[in-house]
């Protein structure tokens, strides 16, 4: 029996118009409604050109270029120019040479806060509630950029601008991270000239899910030999600005640069890590009360600024996985762990803030250096998604899944490289968010949100080394931008009329001294179920925890701080002003209202993550996959999750050494694969990077020959962690050659991407037992097929093998 495909033929439409030619005697003027302002004879002898309506919009004179850093999960109290740490030697030489900024805000998550720097408007109208992962079917929360929200790059690009964005993207929907996904979100459809990076939250640094314009790529070379994203990115952008240079050098332009980070997946060389060793081994307490008196003396902080608790939420409201546990309760093997945590975390930040001076270095070689306004700031304090335990294998926390100390310690001589998957415990999020309250998610407090800003421009920013502490969010930037750049955002766009920009520019804070008013009025917050705003110097905020569950967001107790005197918000003054507090709980909800807020979310990362959301593709029980394409992304890839699933492919063995990977789908830090070795069928689950592997292996040898192989699991339990427990069966044609107990991830494999692979398995591999890529050699595969339908599995073996002998 032989596969046949139906074609269905459109039929086009062939439309023929004829045109009328001018006589001989009769010239034609353009159109009274065009803006040709030439002459159209039959002879162009006769005719006079005018080629002003088709040239490109040109920027206006001596209109500067922007680079725009934008790191990760980094809070105020981490770099060196905040008096944190961690040694940044290009933001030190930035901020010598421009602004430091105190009370520079932003949504306390990565995609929310990145929407607003691409549009100028609140994140919910952008769509964008949460991360693209988590989105809703709701205005405020469906992960798509409204067409009355015009990208910024656009507006720059339609005036004269070139734009390139390198680096993390983390805003495109992610049912369309895929090879034959729309583009419609992807960068270069969004304003932007050129795009190199990776398009989720986060990637491996060692082995990243590149996208170089609109096709998936591989890294150019490996770990081995010497790769860190860091630094090819930095390679990236100084290749774009050197071409732009070469062939447009009086064009201005925008470059947009997302490392990867200071997200985990917290990936250092190691040289840098070790240039902290014994740096933290104090502890994370002792490092607030040590960084808060550093930041008051550089004049980060005000004076009489108090430090707040660690766990500052009731019992009863918090989330176990976001506590911090006092450093002096620790054993000495977590403080050993826990300190080299904190070691390669700085050696990520200061090997990358390294490789953007290479950028830096090459503006000021090539002239211009002082035309160009760096901002260089961060999307969201630090984050905690490391549990109170920190991580080898970040996986584990967006499966709710606990992390083992014994089994962490045995990656302490290579944490950071690629052998691990790594994040600091909460402990650290909360010292490097000092001296605030909590840290990334959590919209309501300052540790959260209040987040490093330096700008640099030499030629339009007077003052040098100083500091700014107007109140400002992420929403103000694009505002800043067009008024430099003497632009504005048109009220209609491509025919839309468009959503006015929410925030203020800050360019009057260039000249302006250090505590002049803000121009600010108010900014709500509202990230995974908490919320807060800010009026006027006044914040209420509602104590909750994010991805809780809880809900009962009508029974949230709310809490008062007068942060214009209190920049730490230590002081409830709820109970003392009872009518400014009903102000301001009225002031958010007519901001909800008018930014499409409602309805808040505070499921659990499983639960959220889980969302099985709509896509051009309508669900199925039966997916074919076939060789030699390109890694099918897990958001569109067949989901495993929680069920029963088979995995069989149609595969020929030529050589009777014939070996590699059939079928693999994600990386050594959670996945499964499909392989053959020395003659045996091999299945390999990866739960979540613990050892051992769970490992299958035949009972019998393969032989050249057509052969149907594969394996299913059928789910009969769940565990603790809501992982599935039941059993799996690996089968050579209707035999079955292995069988055991096996456990599945309650969540995805990972969020860096490692998608699926045919005959291949790329980046990192998931097993211990090949190297990446482990190409399958000696034989053919013909398709390999994966169900996750309830039918025996003879009956997709049987339709699988009637379709292998049929060729």
């Amino acid at each position: 029996m032989k596969f046949f495909f139906n074609i269905f033929l459109a039929a086009i439409a062939v439309v023929f118009v004829s045109s009328c030619q001018p006589t001989e005697e009769k010239t034609t003027e353009a159109a009274a409604d065009s803006e040709f302002k030439g002459k159209i004879a039959l002879d162009i002898r006769d005719s006079e050109a005018d080629w002003t309506p088709y040239l490109p919009k040109q920027a206006p004179k001596d209109a500067p270029n922007i680079l725009f850093i934008l790191y990760d999960d980094t809070g105020l109290a981490a770099w060196s120019p905040y008096g944190g740490r961690i040694n940044m030697p290009t933001l030190d030489k930035l901020a010598a040479n421009g602004l430091t900024y105190t009370q520079w805000h932003t949504t306390a998550l990565c995609s929310p806060t990145r929407s607003t720097i691409l549009t100028g408007r609140n994140h919910h109208l952008n769509g964008m509630a949460a991360i693209t992962e988590a989105a809703d079917g709701f205005p405020g929360s469906n992960g798509r950029i409204p067409d009355d929200c015009a990208p910024f790059a656009e507006i720059l690009r339609e005036n004269g601008w070139s734009t390139f964005w390198i680096g993390k993207n983390h805003n495109v929907p992610e049912q369309d991270v895929a090879p034959g996904g729309s583009r419609a979100e992807w960068p270069t459809s969004i304003g932007f000239d050129r795009f190199y990076g990776f398009l989720g939250g986060e990637t491996n640094n060692w082995y990243p899910d590149l996208v170089e314009d609109n096709n998936f790529i591989e890294a150019p070379y490996t770990p081995e030999e010497g790769y860190h994203l860091s630094k090819d990115l930095a390679d990236k952008a100084l290749e774009m600005l050197r071409d732009q240079n070469a062939t447009n050098p009086s064009k201005p332009w925008y470059m947009w640069f997302n490392p990867g980070a200071n997200h985990a997946p917290h990936h250092s060389p190691k040289e840098y890590a070790d240039k902290y060793r014994g740096k933290f081994d104090d502890g994370y307490d002792a490092y607030r009360e040590w960084v808060v008196k550093r930041m008051i003396e550089k004049g980060v902080l005000p004076e009489d600024t108090e430090i707040t608790e660690f766990n500052p939420l009731p019992d009863e409201m918090a989330n176990p996985a976001d506590y911090v546990r006092p450093w002096n309760e620790l054993n000495a093997d977590e403080k050993k762990l826990f300190a080299r945590m904190a070691e390669v975390y700085a050696g990520f930040s200061e090997y990358t803030d390294v490789q953007i001076g290479r950028i830096v270095d090459y503006l000021e070689e090539s002239g211009q250096l002082e035309n160009t306004i760096i901002i260089y700031a961060a999307d969201n304090g630090a984050s905690g998604e490391g549990s109170p335990n920190g991580s080898v294998n970040e996986n584990k926390f967006f499966n709710g899944y606990p992390d083992d100390l014994a089994e962490n310690l045995k990656y302490l001589d290579v944490l950071g490289g690629p052998e691990t998957y790594n994040h600091f415990p909460t402990g650290w999020a909360a010292a490097f968010s000092a001296p605030f309250k909590m840290f990334k998610r959590y919209s309501q407090f300052a540790g959260g949100t209040n987040d490093p800003l330096i700008i640099s421009w030499p030629k339009g920013i007077k003052a040098r080394g100083e500091i700014r502490n107007q109140y400002h969010h992420s929403v103000d930037i694009v505002p800043t931008l067009l008024e430099i750049c003497g632009i504005e955002m048109p009220e209609v766009y491509n025919g839309v009329k468009q959503t006015p920009l929410s925030g203020v520019s800050m360019a009057y804070t260039f000249d302006a001294e250090p505590n002049a008013p803000t121009q600010k009025d108010v900014q709500y917050y509202a990230m995974l179920g908490t919320r807060g705003i800010w009026k006027d110097g006044w914040k209420a905020v509602a104590i909750h925890a994010p991805l809780t569950g809880k809900g009962n967001f009508d029974k949230d107790k709310w809490e008062l701080y007068h942060v214009e005197e209190d920049r730490s918000e230590s002081k409830n003054l709820a109970d003392e002003n009872p009518e400014k507090l009903e102000e301001l709980k009225a002031a958010w909800f007519a901001e909800a209202e008018k930014n499409k807020v409602l309805p808040l979310d505070d499921r659990s990362a499983a639960e959220v993550l889980g969302i099985e959301r709509p896509a051009q593709e309508p669900p199925r029980d039966r997916y074919i996959y076939y060789p030699n394409t390109a890694p099918v992304p897990e958001g569109v890839a067949v989901n495993v999750r929680g069920r029963n699933f088979k995995i069989l492919a149609n595969v020929e063995i030529e050589d009777p050494n014939a070996s590699g990977v059939i079928f693999a789908h994600g990386s050594r830090f959670g996945g499964h694969s499909l392989f053959i070795k020395d003659k045996k069928l091999y299945y390999v689950y990866n739960f979540l990077g613990i050892k051992p592997e769970q490992v299958f292996v035949s009972n019998v040898t393969l032989k050249p020959g057509k052969y149907t192989v594969g394996m299913e699991f059928i789910r009969e339990d769940a565990g603790e962690y809501g992982e599935s427990l039941g059993k799996m069966n690996l089968y050579i044609d209707e035999e079955v050659v292995a069988s055991g107990p096996m456990k599945t991830q309650p969540a995805k494999f990972t969020l860096s991407g490692d998608g699926l692979c045919i005959g291949y398995d790329s980046g990192d591999a998931v097993s211990d037992l090949y190297e990446s890529p482990g190409e399958f050699e000696g034989g053919k595969i013909q398709f390999v097929g994966v169900t996750v339908e309830g039918t025996p599995y003879v009956d997709l073996e049987a339709e699988a093998r009637r379709v292998l002998m049929s060729h």
